[in-house]
């Protein structure tokens, strides 16, 4: 895998640090290419993410649990957000998707059932040079940056 030491911007696109789950090995999965997918899930009134990721954008993977260090990204190839969906409908959206997703079973009791789903495609990580990020006070697992200049230690 080669590394970069840039990422040239595109018009119109965002940048986004996305938590990836340590105890799933997500981030291994989708180095080695079996997980294609990633999900985010919400209980509330309204889709996560809101729209506000779509294809073309820079995903800035981080693991849960590590040291605030970026190492790898990927571009956005396809995103679906779900309209609201009942337990069953949501849980079989999950199932459907279950082949790129590649969820732990942990994953699945948190995702599935959800009322709103979103599934994020994304093409094959890059390795980049690492950088630290300043979290601040966002407990969210998935920061929408904009400009990942803004966010680098």
């Amino acid at each position: 895998m080669s590394q970069s030491t840039w990422v040239q911007k595109r018009e119109g696109n965002a940048d986004h640090v996305v938590y990836l789950d340590k105890k799933a090995r997500e981030l291994d999965l989708l180095l080695s290419g079996e997980k294609t997918m990633i999900i985010r899930g919400a209980a509330g009134k309204k889709v996560p993410l809101g729209g506000r990721v779509k294809e073309g954008d820079v995903l800035y993977f981080v693991e849960t649990g590590a040291d605030q260090e970026i190492s790898f990204s990927a571009v956005v190839k396809h995103v679906i957000e779900t309209d609201r969906m009942n337990e069953a409908m949501s849980t079989a959206f999950v199932s459907r998707h279950q082949d790129r997703l590649r969820l732990a079973p942990h994953q699945i009791k948190r995702w599935a059932g959800k009322k709103f789903l979103c599934v994020i495609e994304v093409h094959p990580l890059e390795a980049i040079e690492p950088f630290r990020y300043r979290r601040e006070q966002n407990m969210d697992d998935w920061i929408i940056a904009g400009d990942i200049e803004s966010v680098k230690i």
